[in-house]
Order: structure tokens, then sequence, then C-alpha cells
């Protein structure tokens, strides 16, 4: 299954349209050979796909394609965030996310499908794989929790930041994040849905009539979930909040420390630039949850 040197990985890019004509690349890495596993991912809050092309080259360098989903709003996505250009999970959820898997099926008609996602990126995975349990094989959640306020230890600050987000959205038209050095200029609607998640410690998406933590609560997959050491933005709280609403989806875990990265921090961002220990341990996931 392995081919370390990552020779031989072909990269392409298809346009994906979604139902409202909201279109992004899709960017995918392509192992030598016939593919039978592929990994959906999808990034973190405001960060364009590109920046995990290193990481989708150490999967398929170990046999496992990957398509790079990106977010409305951001990288090469032909929106952006606005007083008259707004969207929330709905979108994500209902439109963008069901255009990629399309797409990803067209491009590896005969491989299984796996789903995964860094920080939002896997909540927004866990969401999809509740929403729709039969389309992916399994869950891989990198670096992810659920935001809710009284799971961290700096509670104090991130109460504030839920309350008072949706409201700087609102009154600007769109999320500043560039600016305020949290996510991308993100839609007031997203904004919104992440807060009150926040808020709440419970998922429910604005204008999707579907009870998600219900699905959640039935959802049965495979599911791996790889946590930072130094992480000050997934804190084990935030992670099992996330988990224990999936009580029928037991999760492999995995804690990585400096000394799996290279001696680089583990952190929230710093293991994008030496993926490698996530990649072999997803790797092995998905060779390990697919002969299951």
């Amino acid at each position: 299954m392995t081919n370390p040197s990552g020779a031989d990985i072909g990269e392409t890019s298809v346009r994906v349209v979604a139902a409202d004509a909201a279109a992004a690349d899709l960017w995918q890495a392509i192992p030598p050979g016939p593919v039978r596993d592929v990994v959906v991912w999808l990034p973190a809050l405001g960060v364009a796909a590109r920046n995990y092309q290193p990481f989708a080259r150490e999967l398929a360098a170990r046999g496992i394609a990957v398509a790079l989903h990106e977010w409305r709003g951001i990288g090469s996505s032909d929106r952006r965030a606005g007083r008259h250009s707004d969207w929330g999970y709905r979108e994500l959820l209902a439109l963008d996310l069901p255009a990629t898997f399309a797409a990803a099926r067209a491009a590896f008609p005969q491989a299984r499908l796996w789903l995964g996602g860094h920080s939002l990126g896997g909540q927004i995975a866990t969401l999809q794989a509740a929403l729709d349990p039969d389309a992916q094989a399994g869950l891989i959640l990198v670096a992810s929790g659920a935001p809710y306020w009284r799971t961290f230890p700096w509670y104090r600050l991130i109460g504030p930041v839920v309350t008072i987000a949706p409201w700087i959205a609102a009154l600007r038209g769109h999320f500043p994040g560039r600016r305020l050095g949290f996510g991308g200029n993100e839609a007031r609607g997203l904004i919104a849905d992440w807060a009150r998640s926040g808020r709440t410690g419970r998922y429910a998406a604005a204008g999707l009539d579907e009870d998600l933590e219900g699905r959640l609560a039935v959802l049965r997959l495979p599911l791996l979930a790889l946590r930072l050491r130094d992480d000050w933005l997934g804190p084990q709280a935030s992670l099992d909040w996330l988990l224990g609403k999936m009580p029928q989806s037991p999760a492999q875990r995995h804690l990585l420390a400096p000394e799996d990265l290279g001696g680089i921090p583990a952190d929230h961002f710093a293991w994008m630039k030496a993926p490698q220990a996530v990649a072999v341990r997803v790797a092995a996931f998905v060779e390990a949850a697919g002969r299951a």
C-alpha cells in the first residue's frame, strides 16, 4: 500500500459547481495504480484547500487518493462573504458538500470514500456523515472538537467570543476574520451557526430542517480522532464533547507530541508543515477499517 517516496503521484483539479451555481476547485492527489480509497478532506475555518496539498501528497504516497474540498468564500471559491452574499451551515451541508462528493465519486468510481477534516472541517464532516451515513466508509478528525465554551480551560475568553462574533458579522455584513486573526472573512450566517454551537454545545443549521443532534446520536461509522498535545484551540474536553455526540461510533484516538512531528510544536496548525505523522496514522486507520 505504501509508496513513501511520493513518486508518480498525479495531481489534478476540477471545477465543482453547487446547485445554486457557487463554484470552487476540487484539487486531487492521485496515487499510482488502482485507487481503492479516497479521502475527501475539509479544511479548518478560513483556510484555503491548497494549504493541505503536502498532507494530501503524503497520503497519496501511501496509496490513498485525496480530494481537497474548498470552503465557500475561501481560496478558489467564486463567492466572497459580504452584505449581499451570505450563507451558513445549510449551504455547506446541502449544496457544497454533495457537489464535492459527486465529483469525487466521478473521479474515483470504484473507490471507498472516507470523509475527514481539520478543526471546523472535522465538525462539518461529522454533520455531513450524520445526514448521509451511507456516503462514506468512515470519519477522520484532526485537531478537531466542538467549540462549546464550557469545554475550554480559557472559557472566560471564548464565552464572550461566541456571543460577540455574530454581532460583529451582522454589523459589518461579514465576519472580518483576517483582520481579527480568527478564521477568514466569513459569512455572517456561518458565524451565527458556529457561535450557536459554541454557546449551547448543540449543532443546528439555520434553514435546515434536520435534527443534527439526533442524527449524530445514531451514527455508526469507524472513526479516527487525532489530537495535538499543545493544541489550545482543540483541548481534550472539546474533542470529548464532540465524540460524545456519537456514542455508536467509538473512536480510535491518538495523541501527537512534538517528537512525532520532528520536533515542531504539536499545535493546531504546525502539523500541516510536517504532515507525515498524521498521514501515517490516517493511512493505517483506512487500511485497517477498510478490512474490517
